[in-house]
């Protein structure tokens, strides 16, 4: 039986980015997504809902994350679905949690510049950085283009 698990979002940070380290040097970013959602009722009147979704990064992703973003910043992101299992220390119940380990993401626009957006933390004469996980293709060649008829 085929797999898959793949998730793209897009938002908003509803909090700056919590930024911690592994003992062996490893950086983690904990981030938390607002992902809304606008549609109009049989009567015509217009609804919002807000899916909060909770985001880890590791490595120079996570770094990245912690250096150019902050509550509010937009955010389009790739990554799977993790679910954490554990017993709540206080009532002996068994707990979980589903959360995204980020694969991959893109900065959406300027932010809010009043503020001190990450417009104003990253250079305006490049494109703000995407950053990947780090794979076995990466030192591999992009492919050439070949004149293929489709």
């Amino acid at each position: 039986m085929a797999n898959f698990n793949k998730v793209i979002l897009a938002g908003n940070l509803t909090r700056d980015p919590e930024l911690r380290y592994t003992p062996k040097g490893m950086a983690i970013a904990k981030i938390t997504l607002a992902v809304n959602r606008t549609w109009r009722n049989e009567a015509g009147e217009s609804k919002e809902e807000v899916t909060f979704v909770d985001v880890d990064s590791f490595g120079r992703q996570a770094e990245t994350i912690g250096q150019y973003l902050k509550k509010g910043s937009p955010l389009l992101l790739e990554g799977r679905l993790k679910l954490d299992q554990w017993d709540d220390k206080q009532t002996g119940q068994k707990r979980s949690r589903l959360g995204v380990i980020c694969e991959s993401f893109q900065f959406l626009g300027t932010g809010n510049r009043s503020e001190g957006g990450p417009s104003e933390a990253a250079p305006r004469s490049r494109p703000a950085p995407a950053a990947k996980n780090e794979s076995p293709d990466a030192d591999m060649p992009p492919p050439e283009d070949d004149d293929v008829p489709f």
